[in-house]
């Protein structure tokens, strides 16, 4: 990649709406522009032009329904550049929730939600700590999963569909937490394992997710992790 190639892609990320609609599509599904028109309080004329240059630009990938323009994250390496460079920001001046809906889901969203298509917040650390605590997951020599690992995920039934050059496991700095979760191939299928079995439900509108009292209890007897913290 040339300098120039660099430049240019770090540019599409710095500008305010456009770092807005990323994380909007960190959910992982595909948004109408005139979702995310409102979603930024933009007008939809100046929604279009964004997009326009991200999809231009390899960030976004794009599809048309009749007459809606439905656009997502171009790939999970996209998903992880996001959330990555959203943990590495330097926090500004805290302002206060606007409301108490607001500071709720803040505070869920902090407890546990989606990172694109795994599981992240307090939750993700929880089981990534866990995984590692228990020898299915190394992260001393970068994130791997290790053969106990491996026979983990087939105890479970969560097969690991190897496909591109996507990893096996991988390491996503959390947003939040400030430190790693399991991401990759492992990451995805065990988020949509623990959504599948109703383990976790999501709530409200955001990428938030509950751990269920069954999902309490599966992740205790599967990881050891106490109820009370996942709560």
């Amino acid at each position: 990649m040339a300098a120039s190639d660099l430049a240019a892609l770090a540019a599409l990320f710095a500008d305010e709406s456009r770092a807005t609609f990323l994380l909007a599509l960190l959910d992982g599904r595909a948004w109408t522009a005139g979702e995310l028109a409102r979603h930024a309080g933009l007008a939809p004329s100046t929604a279009s032009e964004h997009l326009g240059k991200l999809v231009a630009g390899g960030v976004l990938t794009e599809e048309r329904q009749g007459r809606h323009r439905y656009v997502r994250l171009a790939d999970p390496g996209i998903a992880h550049l996001v959330e990555d460079l959203a943990a590495r920001s330097e926090p500004g001046p805290t302002a206060p929730p606007r409301s108490l809906r607001a500071a709720s889901a803040g505070r869920a969203m902090a407890r546990g939600r989606t990172c694109y298509d795994h599981l992240a917040g307090r939750l993700g650390i929880a089981i990534t700590e866990a995984m590692t605590v228990r020898g299915l997951l190394r992260q001393d020599t970068g994130f791997a999963l290790t053969d106990r690992g491996v026979g983990w995920f087939e105890e479970l039934g969560v097969p690991l569909v190897r496909a591109g050059r996507r990893p096996v496991a991988r390491g996503c700095l959390d947003w939040t937490e400030r430190r790693p979760h399991l991401a990759g191939i492992a990451g995805a299928a065990l988020c949509r394992h623990a959504l599948d079995t109703g383990w976790c439900v999501r709530i409200g509108t955001e990428r938030a997710v509950k751990v269920t009292a069954e999902g309490e209890a599966a992740l205790h007897e599967t990881l050891g992790i106490a109820p009370a913290s996942l709560r």
